[in-house]
């Protein structure tokens, strides 16, 4: 009998234990899982490898049992980490629902809503119309983050998010905007001073501008020109689509931007090479969202600003740069940013 006690005695305090481990620590074993790595999760998570290191070591004590396989290539999930992971997950998913109902708690139209956006769209297509819209909606504050990472709705880094990638999560609603047509560009000096290439052959005496980003197709250049490498081809390399722009209006070469650029009234010169490449914009929210008016709002003026029928540069069947130009007029009124370099000193 006594044995019996001792032996209930420890597994009540053994499960105490495991149902005092911190739900902090839980996250942070999601990180590691997705990352494969102390040092990749330590950047994401903002803490030293040392303090993640020590955070799971305490985990694994409480639970009593091994999470990851450590060796030099990074970490693997042991057999009882791959068990629990759906189940972690599955606790973030109703946390993260927690936050979000009481997010949109109010039927009213006042509040934040956070929005996500690839850099060249967000700088040069929606903040323009944003300071219409704020006029109009003046008690919705529309943070509006500007960044080729793209952001994870399903885990609140973002209400709204536009990326080129369409999410897999079933708890997302997603929606195609509209399609980024991407054509060859100079500046007028760079075709005073050196042409432009008449055909694919011709590159070799040109340089370059490429875009290395998250999201973008790295191997799309080399692909849609039909080249087997770029080296001795690309002049800069940045990880900016603004950089991008700047450089080709400052003449540093050719680069690969959406046709909306010109349309808009960027200075430059469509270079026909017989190529063009896409991207199509999607745009992705949380279905807890669909009862909360000011996301609904917001949702629905990104639609209208996206719309093909009104903005033919969004169109799926490409439509030539120069032919754009007298499409976009509507587009245009009232934009006030004819291309960075312009309104950037020298």
């Amino acid at each position: 009998m006594q044995q019996l006690l001792h032996r209930g005695a420890a597994m009540m305090q053994h499960r105490e234990e495991v149902l005092g481990a911190s739900w902090d620590d839980l996250k942070l074993f999601l990180a590691c899982a997705k990352y494969k790595s102390f040092r990749n999760a330590a950047e994401e998570l903002g803490l030293t490898s040392t303090t993640l290191m020590r955070r799971i070591d305490r985990l694994e004590e409480s639970i009593g049992c091994k999470l990851f396989l450590r060796d030099q290539s990074g970490l693997t999930l042991s057999d009882e980490g791959t068990a629990m992971i759906a189940d972690v997950a599955h606790m973030e998913r109703h946390a993260f629902n927690v936050f979000r109902r009481a997010a949109r708690s109010s039927n009213d139209t006042a509040g934040t809503v956070r929005v996500a956006v690839t850099e060249g769209p967000g700088n040069f297509w929606i903040l323009p119309r944003l300071i219409d819209f704020q006029k109009t909606y003046r008690r919705i504050t529309v943070d509006l983050r500007c960044a080729m990472e793209q952001a994870d709705v399903a885990r609140l880094e973002s209400d709204i998010a536009i990326q080129l990638e369409p999410p897999t999560n079933p708890d997302l609603i997603v929606a195609k905007l509209g399609r980024l047509h991407i054509y060859p560009f100079v500046s007028k000096e760079y075709e005073d001073l050196y042409g432009v290439p008449a055909t694919l052959a011709e590159l070799k005496n040109h340089r370059i501008i490429k875009q290395s980003a998250p999201q973008v197709d790295d191997g799309a250049y080399a692909r849609v020109l039909g080249l087997k490498s770029l080296e001795g081809v690309v002049g800069i390399k940045t990880n900016s689509s603004v950089g991008v722009l700047y450089a080709v209006e400052r003449g540093a070469g050719i680069g690969f931007l959406p046709t909306v650029s010109i349309a808009l009234g960027a200075p430059l010169v469509a270079v026909d090479l017989g190529v063009s490449h896409h991207a199509d914009l999607w745009l992705t929210y949380h279905k807890e969202f669909r009862t909360s008016e000011r996301h609904k709002i917001v949702v629905d003026w990104l639609k209208k600003i996206f719309d093909p029928k009104t903005y033919p540069c969004f169109r799926d069947e490409f439509i030539h740069p120069n032919a754009l130009v007298p499409m976009m007029t509507a587009a245009r009124e009232g934009f006030g940013l004819t291309g960075y370099a312009a309104a950037t000193p020298a």
